[in-house]
């Protein structure tokens, strides 16, 4: 363990040297900078390269729907995987404009889970078959991005962000997809009508995200896990994909080391679950669509900081003084 900390450290030193090396003050470049770092430190190479762009959207529906909490019908997973697939999506257009690859999986759009107001929304084997699902797709790309699409599925993040962080359900949920004060009402009802059914146990992740959780939740815990073990770069959207980081933090912490956070959404409960999660996003545009745009906003400026960590000359090649 000490040998390889010191290998680490040693890694950390030279890329901090190159990044100072470069033609501009030190710092100057702010997080990107710290981008450029944290990518060399997970791919554990002195110069991160990302040849490879994807966006894994999973898309699930939840039985909790029935109790009112979106906006929108359950039929409209189904239709917006078509609108994925036949690139009319928003984040088709953001992934044609960066140059990312689309990955669209169904994990359960039309065959719901079970409505956790009344029962576990899934058993221990459907949570790790999902897990395993997402899991396979962590070698998608040097960076991937993790996107999501199922009606209700704020309600299961909100859940989970009460489970893992005990927070209260009026905090957690928010509007999601445009409530009015009566499903807001009805939202969080659901949440303590589930909490109080299934007394989540956090030293049971995997209990808690098939007490109250979704597939496609599950599959994003699994390609964070998968990243982690093959050194990728997961980059997060907002509070659906992020619910996933909390499951995966209690079964892994050292996962998260590979997590990127793209930006901080509009949704409540967000801004609690990064602060639970000690997390510091990227961008913060007022953003709630969910579907993987935030994150792909946040592959975007992993890939410039890279690319400037890499192709800037330094001090001595371009022959210019550094400061006295």
């Amino acid at each position: 363990m000490l040998e390889l900390l010191l290998v680490i450290q040693m890694l950390e030193d030279e890329i901090r040297n190159r990044l100072d090396s470069l033609t501009k003050p030190p710092g100057s470049l702010g997080r990107l900078e710290e981008l450029a770092l944290r990518a060399g430190l997970i791919q554990q190479r002195a110069m991160p390269e990302i040849r490879t762009k994807a966006m894994t959207i999973f898309c699930a529906d939840h039985g909790v729907a029935e109790e009112g909490v979106s906006a929108y019908p359950a039929e409209v997973t189904r239709q917006m995987m078509a609108n994925f697939q036949a690139g009319g999506a928003a984040i088709n257009v953001l992934c044609r404009n960066f140059g990312i690859e689309p990955i669209i999986v169904d994990m359960g759009a039309g065959k719901p889970t079970r409505n956790f107001t009344r029962e576990p929304a899934m058993t221990r084997e459907e949570a790790l078959d999902a897990i395993d699902t997402g899991r396979s797709y962590s070698n998608s790309a040097d960076v991937i991005g993790a996107g999501e699409m199922g009606i209700a599925n704020s309600t299961s993040a909100a859940a989970l962000l009460c489970a893992f962080a005990g927070i209260a359900p009026e905090e957690a949920a928010g509007r999601g997809t445009g409530l009015d004060d009566a499903g807001l009402s009805r939202k969080i009802d659901a949440i303590r009508k589930a909490l109080a059914l299934h007394r989540p146990e956090t030293l049971d992740p995997i209990g808690v995200l098939a007490a109250v959780g979704g597939r496609e939740i599950a599959a994003i815990v699994g390609l964070i896990l998968g990243a982690a073990e093959r050194r990728k770069i997961v980059v997060l959207d907002g509070f659906i994909s992020c619910s996933a980081a909390l499951v995966a933090r209690a079964m892994q912490p050292e996962a998260l080391d590979c997590v990127l956070f793209a930006h901080r959404s509009a949704e409540r409960g967000h801004r609690k679950m990064l602060d639970a999660l000690k997390a510091r996003p990227l961008l913060d545009l007022d953003m709630r669509l969910g579907e993987g745009t935030g994150a792909a906003l946040g592959i975007a400026i992993l890939e410039a900081a890279v690319t400037l960590y890499r192709e800037m000359a330094t001090f001595g090649s371009a022959g210019v003084s550094k400061a006295s």
